[in-house]
């Protein structure tokens, strides 16, 4: 009201001044008698019209520049009219602002997700996708957005999902562009948009195979010795035998058996690894004490078919080891007696232990046996994994001893090596971190073992 009061005023004023110009006009111009004053109050309101044009002028190119401060400050309607545009414009910006900052959140929140999401528009066209779904989909974050998905992602089934109306559960899709395996779930929201979620199961369905062959070849392994036990139980039963034959028979049955208690062991062992918590890095275990045991079950195994060469306990005696000295024991054990299966008779195996300048302890196990092609390497700490299953069984081996020196390994934070070629033999190595290794007195070991 105050404005309006004063724009009046300045009317009032203008067209006062102007009558009285106009008056005194007609002092000196005697034609303009009687019409002075309606002249002079007619320049008035036209003096305020101009001045409100300039001024909404002004108010008109603030609007136009886009900004939203530096409004116009006149004690007028029209300075009071561009400060409260000025007021909306700022409380707009504001809310803007807050709608973006949650959406950067919102978004935020959605790239963190470890499942991919991808966002298309009615046309399938991507408008959004997080890193995640970028990986899964091969795409590009940046070049990508505004491209049809299915120009992309040729793959007949996952095109087909796109069309689908509803859908109820996630379908599984191999992805080989990218070597992956995803569960992938379409969602419809909106005017025909659609959200895609995707899933990396890869791991998941190869654990999973990995869970049924172990159970297969679990079945398998034991399915073989009894079938032998409950034939020559049935021969016994059945059959007249001579000392001779029930005493062939019954060593036959006493092998099947020590073979599936070795199974069994095997078996327990790896489930009390993978069951069980780490081993603690403060409890130290003689080296000198663990080749020893090695050595003898090696010998024993052995049984003087093979040249076998060992570190002199003098030489070990002052090293320690840290961690459990049953699982260290059994790694180590299940790599010499390895040796001995798979090497003829005649050949040379050698037991080496070294500090490296570094402070790190390698324990190597080093045959002239048949050696291992190379495609085989990568999967011989795999559960019932033979490069000649035939052989395995003829040697008495489970398939599960170097699935047991790998857990093993990593339980201790240390690593296995292996180098093979077929024709010379084989080098298996145990490779200790330095915090694992310790120096002391024959004496002080007694006493920390």
């Amino acid at each position: 009201m105050y404005f309006i009061f004063g724009r009046t005023a300045f009317c009032l004023a203008a067209m006062a001044v102007g009558a009285l110009l106009g008056s005194l006009a007609g002092l000196w111009l005697p034609w303009l008698q009687g019409w002075g004053g309606w002249v002079g109050a007619t320049l008035g309101v036209l003096l305020a019209g101009v001045r409100d044009g300039l001024r909404g002028h002004q108010v008109l190119e603030w609007l136009r520049s886009g900004n939203s401060t530096g409004a116009p400050r006149w004690r007028s309607a029209w300075g009071e009219l561009a400060y409260r545009i000025e007021r909306a414009l700022l409380q707009r910006d504001k809310a803007l602002a807050a709608e973006q900052q949650r959406l950067a959140d919102f978004l935020s929140a959605i790239e963190a997700s470890p499942n991919g999401v991808l966002l298309l528009d009615g046309k399938e066209q991507i408008t959004w996708c997080n890193s995640v779904a970028a990986e899964h989909f091969g795409l590009d974050r940046q070049r990508d957005i505004g491209q049809r998905i299915t120009n992309l992602v040729r793959l007949p089934a996952f095109v087909e999902l796109l069309q689908m109306a509803t859908q109820d559960e996630p379908v599984t899709l191999a992805y080989h562009p990218v070597e992956l395996t995803l569960s992938v779930l379409v969602r419809h929201y909106g005017q025909g948009l659609r959200l895609v979620l995707s899933q990396d199961v890869t791991e998941r369905l190869r654990a999973e195979a990995m869970r049924r062959d172990f159970v297969a070849n679990v079945s398998h392994e034991i399915r073989t010795p009894l079938t032998v036990l409950t034939g020559f139980v049935e021969t016994m039963s059945s059959l007249p035998l001579d000392d001779a034959a029930r005493s062939r028979v019954l060593g036959l049955m006493t092998q099947q058996t020590r073979r599936m208690q070795s199974l069994v062991a095997d078996l327990l062992t790896l489930a009390q690894l993978e069951g069980s918590p780490r081993p603690t890095a403060d409890r130290w275990v003689s080296l000198a004490d663990l080749l020893a045991q090695v050595e003898a079950e090696a010998r024993g195994l052995s049984r003087e078919r093979h040249a076998l060469h060992f570190p002199a306990l003098d030489e070990v005696e002052q090293i320690l080891l840290a961690g459990s000295q049953g699982e260290l024991q059994s790694a180590m054990t299940n790599l010499a007696t390895n040796a001995v299966r798979y090497t003829p008779e005649g050949g040379r195996i050698d037991v080496v232990w070294q500090t490296r300048s570094g402070g790190e302890g390698v324990f190597e196990v080093r045959d002239t046996g048949v050696g291992i092609e190379r495609q085989h390497l990568p999967r011989l700490t795999e559960r019932f994994y033979r490069v000649d299953g035939s052989r395995s069984r003829e040697t008495g081996g489970t398939g599960l001893g170097l699935s047991i020196v790998k857990h093993v390994v990593q339980r201790h934070s240390a690593r296995l090596e292996i180098e093979s070629e077929p024709g010379r033999g084989s080098v298996f190595r145990i490779v200790f971190p330095a915090a694992r290794l310790r120096r002391t007195t024959r004496g002080a070991v007694a006493r920390e073992v």
